[in-house]
């Protein structure tokens, strides 16, 4: 398929650029994926389409405060270091601007406790850079870095746990899972006072987040790697709600892409750590996901490639057409959409 099958035009001015209060007063766009109805709801609805034995599957990924500000070493100038991975103890693969002036052997100050020296090109842009502080790394990252937004949001938030999902545990991610983002501890008590189940995975959303796809036949397009780990608790409640003839209800395109990377051909969840580059686009046979929430998404992208496969690409660029006439909220703190 072309990359242009999957644009569409959306209007600047619906580009959320805050959170809606309460996380759950979203908008919800429900997608029947057999009948092709599309319904108009409130995400605190949620569980009306949910049933007792289904299976919430949750991305507890947190962001780090990822976006280092610092000087040049010894000419002042302004540089910035966007981390993505960690490598080892000292040392990260990051995205460095100004990139051609940040060559192998440059160094950046973030102040007395904290400088990098850029060592090594990575792939797509990327630099492998390893830090020199003094204390504790993690401490001294959350006093000196920022939570990173996306750069289609232009204002400052308030308060940086906004920008994680209420659940949010293991520390690692650059950017956050944002369909976790209309949950909240209420919310998810409802659910479990149903009978609905929640399984919590991780997945460390890195650079294939911000990789746009540049080939024009899609099938083209490579993911970068990112770390995952499914334990076997989160294995154990998955497999026992599709046993027991619930379904699978994945939560963001990230515990699609981890879910559908360690199951087996019957769909059984196996426990897992390791890293994916799995890319899904349509063709693709889904083993373990029967239903999934998730934003609206960048046009060209592979989240909406991704979620064309799941739901049909016609059904749901027809869907995206009518959130656009309906002045929906898009991308990350934008509303909200149930494909089942």
């Amino acid at each position: 398929m072309r990359l242009a099958d999957f644009d569409y035009e959306l209007p600047p001015e619906l580009i959320a650029q805050e959170p809606v209060e309460p996380r759950d007063s979203s908008r919800l766009l429900v997608v029947h994926r057999a009948s092709g109805q599309l319904e108009h709801r409130v995400f605190r609805d949620l569980p009306e389409y949910l049933k007792p034995g289904d299976c919430l599957v949750l991305n507890q990924t947190r962001v780090i405060p990822a976006r280092l500000i610092g000087r040049r070493t010894p000419t002042g100038g302004l540089a910035e270091v966007f981390l993505l991975r960690r490598l080892d103890r000292d040392r990260w693969e990051a995205l460095v601007r100004p990139g051609r002036r940040l060559r192998p052997g440059s160094r950046v100050s973030f102040g007395d406790a904290l400088q990098v020296v850029i060592e090594d090109r990575a792939p797509e842009g990327a630099r492998i850079v390893r830090f020199e502080y003094e204390g504790a790394f993690e401490e001294v990252l959350d006093r000196l870095g920022r939570v990173p937004l996306p750069p289609y949001i232009t204002r400052e938030l308030p308060d940086d746990e906004r920008y994680q999902t209420v659940y949010a545990r293991a520390r690692g991610s650059a950017a956050a899972p944002t369909a976790g983002l209309h949950f909240t501890p209420e919310l998810l008590d409802r659910c479990r006072t149903t009978g609905i189940g929640t399984a919590y995975l991780t997945l460390h959303i890195g650079l294939a987040t911000f990789r746009p796809i540049r080939a024009e036949n899609i099938e083209e397009h490579r993911m970068h790697e990112e770390e995952y780990v499914v334990d076997e608790a989160a294995a154990g409640l998955i497999n026992g709600a599709r046993e027991g003839g619930g379904r699978v209800i994945a939560v963001g395109t990230t515990a699609v892409r981890t879910l559908e990377t360690v199951a087996g051909e019957d769909g059984r969840i196996h426990p897992a750590q390791g890293r994916t580059s799995m890319y899904i686009y349509p063709s693709y046979r889904f083993r373990a996901v029967d239903a999934m929430v998730t934003n609206f998404h960048l046009p060209k992208s592979s989240l909406i490639v991704l979620v064309s496969a799941f739901a049909g690409r016609d059904l749901i660029m027809r869907a995206y057409h009518e959130a656009v006439e309906r002045r929906y909220r898009f991308f990350s703190f934008g509303d909200a959409m149930l494909i089942i």
